[in-house]
């Protein structure tokens, strides 16, 4: 007779500070391409930590590296304290939550029936599921349009939809991949905003930017990677100099202090 496994439990709450997930000595190749090169990186619980970098750096790989979601040639990967492959893909759903660059879908499913798949891994009631996709819909600002096709959506509000399903999931480690790049003002600060308020509530969150003025706004620390490699590791403040991110991104670029609010602001320099 074939035994059941027992449905996995998702995870205690972590502590502030207690490392999430971490690459340490990570090479990743990508076809006949070395991606990412030595790269050592920890995530921690209660922390925003924002991957920077130009095209091509090696962000969204190490973003899928820290999923689970692309082999590492060397090194390693550890989720909750152990390596990436000792978790099966049902333990994983209920540790990380992933947010790809792109969602895309087959069949014209309802937004509420999309952000609900974000529950799928849990084996919770059906008052706690709708509480879930309740807070997610809310914070995200799809409530309104819950009953639409997502096929019929713009490319903004797929986004949001697409991390309504993330934050559904609730699991204590978020991997967002350029959540904010079809999104308008408004909603590129609300994101930010939702990312630091789940840092708050304890979560780990990981997420792929290219705008350097919400990195340095929202971020606890940022990793800037440049040619699979990670150039710096710090707060913005430590880790954004003009010398740096003008080498970096082969750009010059102004770090200024906001006139009223001493913010730290980052530009590039326009000669017009």
């Amino acid at each position: 007779m074939r035994l059941l496994r027992p449905r996995p439990t998702p995870p205690p709450p972590a502590d502030p500070g207690d490392i999430l997930a971490e690459a340490e000595g990570l090479r990743v190749r990508l076809g006949s391409r070395e991606a990412l090169h030595g790269v050592c990186v920890p995530v921690r619980a209660g922390e925003v930590l924002a991957l920077v970098g130009p095209n091509g750096a090696g962000k969204s790989t190490l973003l899928s590296a820290l999923a689970a979601d692309v082999p590492a040639a060397e090194g390693v990967v550890r989720i909750h304290g152990h390596p990436a492959a000792d978790w099966s893909a049902a333990e994983l759903a209920l540790r990380r939550a992933v947010l790809p660059q792109s969602a895309t879908l087959s069949f014209p499913f309802a937004v509420e029936d999309v952000v609900r798949m974000g529950r799928a891994p849990h084996a919770s009631s059906p008052a706690e599921d709708d509480l879930a996709l309740a807070e997610a819909m809310a914070a995200t600002e799809v409530t309104g349009f819950a009953r639409r096709p997502f096929s019929a959506l713009s490319g903004g509000e797929r986004a949001r939809v697409a991390l309504a399903r993330v934050l559904a999931q609730r699991a204590p480690l978020l991997l967002l991949d350029e959540p904010t790049a079809a999104l308008d003002l408004r909603h590129q600060e609300l994101v930010l905003r939702v990312c630091r308020e789940r840092a708050r509530a304890g979560d780990a969150v990981v997420v792929v930017l290219h705008d350097l003025g919400l990195a340095a706004a929202y971020a606890h620390r940022v990793a800037i990677l440049c040619a699979g490699k990670v150039a710096a590791d710090g707060p913005p403040a430590e880790v954004f100099s003009e010398r740096l991110l003008s080498e970096v991104y082969d750009q010059p670029v102004e770090v200024l202090s906001h006139p009223r609010t001493g913010a730290l602001l980052v530009t590039p320099r326009r000669n017009l």
